[in-house]
């Protein structure tokens, strides 16, 4: 049993926020903004949805991240 991290609620939850900002993000590169920072931003996009995924994995997994 994965020992209960006080931080974890607010770590989720700072994960939770920033998958928003990516999708929002995504949707924004996906309308054709910023045009010329397209390749940038897309792949900015990507190396956080990793970012995400493994963060949001290490908290499931009950992981110290301090």
């Amino acid at each position: 049993m994965a020992r209960s991290n006080p931080h974890s609620k607010s770590l989720s939850e700072l994960v939770n926020e920033l998958d928003a900002d990516r999708a929002w993000l995504l949707e924004q590169i996906d309308g054709g903004r910023w045009p010329e920072l397209r390749l940038d931003l897309a792949a900015l996009e990507r190396e956080l949805g990793q970012l995400l995924t493994k963060t949001s994995e290490l908290i499931e997994e009950g992981e110290n991240l301090d």
